[in-house]
């Protein structure tokens, strides 16, 4: 316990200091983040016999530092999404043409089972963190960016309070035996409550109404525990308990931000078209 009270204090205090500066030190940041967990997925999907290009995980992960360093992408959802689409469009084109060549090029031993599993990493692991590099991007995105962190960690704090003192029903019992109707309601309703807090708390720097903030929250509070889930179905599938043990008593990257990749595209999408 203390180890994982250490490793977790060090983890939210670098995480502060790199919210604050924002541009190529958040760009680094969520690549080196991107980059360690695409190799840790790809690790767990090869224990369940696939064999995903490391090689082409890897490179997907450079685009956030560009996007982070070069200032390219303008403020406002529309135009954002032009360019976004635009290099994103590129870039899926060039991976399914080199997928398709290691596919033709290399007598069987590249499959497409393969090919799909890299894709698949990428689609989940290095475009939903894209999004983390977007909302810091923003106007008032040092505190916007935030909120991915409170939909995510709050959820899963007042989950697991509520699930061990009032937990009676299961709610996905082949996927995580643990987790209980009265816990997922206390993670969504905490969530909200927490969000709410936070956005009460800079009402004057915002400036948005607070009904926005429930409404964030609730749909946090939902998509954080999907992404838990969605987890723990793929190490369920390959048969591994965690991703990895880079962080003591937490375990790998991915064990740490499989909420936020389900809540870090809903807060930029939200934000984007309501605040």
């Amino acid at each position: 316990m203390k180890t994982r009270v250490i490793s977790a204090a060090f983890a939210i205090a670098l995480l502060a200091v790199i919210v604050y500066l924002g541009g190529i030190a958040i760009g680094i940041a969520v690549s080196v983040l991107a980059f360690i967990g695409i190799i840790e997925f790809y690790k767990a999907l090869s224990k369940g016999g696939f064999k995903p290009s490391y090689v082409l995980g890897g490179i997907s992960c450079l685009p956030l530092v560009y996007a982070a360093f070069s200032g390219i992408l303008p403020k406002g959802l529309l135009l954002e999404q032009a360019h976004v689409a635009l290099a994103a469009a590129i870039f899926v084109f060039v991976l399914i043409v080199v997928l398709f060549c290691l596919i033709m090029f290399t007598d069987g031993s590249y499959g497409i089972k393969d090919a799909a599993a890299t894709l698949f990493g990428i689609a989940y692991v290095v475009f939903p963190l894209s999004f983390v590099t977007l909302t810091r991007n923003m106007d008032q995105g040092w505190l916007y960016m935030w909120m991915i962190f409170i939909g995510a960690w709050a959820t899963d704090t007042f989950a697991y309070f509520f699930g061990v003192t009032l937990g009676r029903t299961k709610i996905v019992p082949k996927i995580s035996p643990k987790k209980s109707l009265e816990g997922c309601v206390g993670g969504v309703v905490g969530c909200a409550a927490a969000m709410t807090a936070f956005g009460a708390y800079f009402n004057s720097t915002l400036g948005v109404p607070l009904v926005h903030f429930v409404v964030i929250g609730l749909i946090c509070g939902v998509i954080s525990q999907l992404g838990d889930w969605s987890a723990s179905v793929i190490k369920r599938a390959v048969g591994i308990k965690d991703y990895g043990n880079i962080m003591p008593g937490h375990g790998g990257v991915m064990d740490r931000v499989d909420s936020i990749l389900f809540t870090a595209p809903v807060v930029y999408f939200y934000i984007s078209l309501f605040f």
